[in-house]
């Protein structure tokens, strides 16, 4: 086990701008850049929000702490649901992974640590990016980047993740929760679209995926996923030949802000090192 502990905080400053303006739509970024320190890390961060409501503010609070913890992190918008349904929030990611690598240098960032991280719905998108990265439904043709800049990453990481949309799903309809089914249905265009989409199972069927090494966390009490979606995911992950781990921490629910500060600074702590030296992460 990793028992790290993070000792050295760095001010920040944060910087908004338009990620992507097209004549249907803009989505805004906003890039938070450690000061005094060079060639750092790099994130794409993905907010939460059932697919259907959220901005890049909604991380806001989970950015600030990443930030300070000598990581770059690029806090994005994605289309939401249901006027964008799938797959156009993943190709949002996709592509803010490659905006990140082209302007790397720029923002004093290494190319090579650059990964995603997903807070519940976003956790979803940042993984399935992560592992499908190259699938041509989820690229967005720009003169902004060049094409030859791909989306593949260095790392992935979620906190309570919707990583398995069609067992969530299953889970609301037993329950009756017609909101979330709601939401469901407003993104996903069929209950088929979220079986083929949910990475455990892209990776039960052996599809062709990019594994990069991965961290999945839970609250042990989260009332909006299956209790077992971390750790499904984390031994899909190792099963198909990715390294991976998840941490599921007592007495915690649903939102990240929620998290006891024990539980906050290991999650930070875990990630911090992950992104650090993704190539000498061990899950064990």
């Amino acid at each position: 086990m990793h028992d790290a502990s993070l000792t050295d905080f760095h001010p920040f400053s944060v910087s908004g701008f338009e990620l992507i303006r097209t004549p249907d739509y803009t989505l805004k970024a906003c890039l938070y850049q450690p000061q005094g320190i060079e060639n750092v890390p790099g994130v794409v961060c993905v907010h939460g929000g059932a697919w259907v409501s959220g901005d890049r503010t909604a991380v806001s609070g989970l950015t600030d702490l990443i930030a300070q913890t000598g990581l770059a992190v690029l806090a994005i918008d994605t289309r939401l649901a249901p006027r964008f349904p799938y797959p156009a929030a993943v190709a949002d990611v996709v592509y803010a992974v490659r905006w990140l690598k082209q302007h790397a240098q720029e923002y004093f960032i290494d190319r090579e640590r650059i990964g995603t991280l997903g807070v519940s719905s976003g956790g979803y998108l940042a993984v399935l990016a992560a592992m499908c990265y190259d699938r041509p439904e989820y690229f967005i043709e720009s003169t902004a980047i060049n094409c030859s800049v791909d989306a593949e990453t260095a790392f992935v990481a979620s906190c309570s993740g919707v990583l398995d949309p069609l067992a969530r799903y299953k889970m609301a309809e037993k329950r009756g929760d017609v909101d979330i089914m709601q939401c469901h249905h407003a993104f996903f265009p069929t209950v088929q679209v979220m079986e083929e989409t949910s990475p455990p199972l892209v990776l039960a069927r052996h599809e062709n995926a990019f594994l990069p090494p991965a961290l999945f966390f839970q609250g042990e009490l989260d009332p909006r996923l299956p209790a077992d979606t971390a750790q499904r995911m984390a031994d899909a992950w190792t099963s198909a030949g990715g390294k991976a781990k998840a941490f599921v921490y007592p007495n915690s629910g649903h939102s990240v802000g929620t998290w006891s500060r024990k539980a906050l600074m290991d999650m930070l702590t875990r990630f911090h090192a992950l992104a650090s030296a993704p190539r000498s992460f061990n899950p064990v």
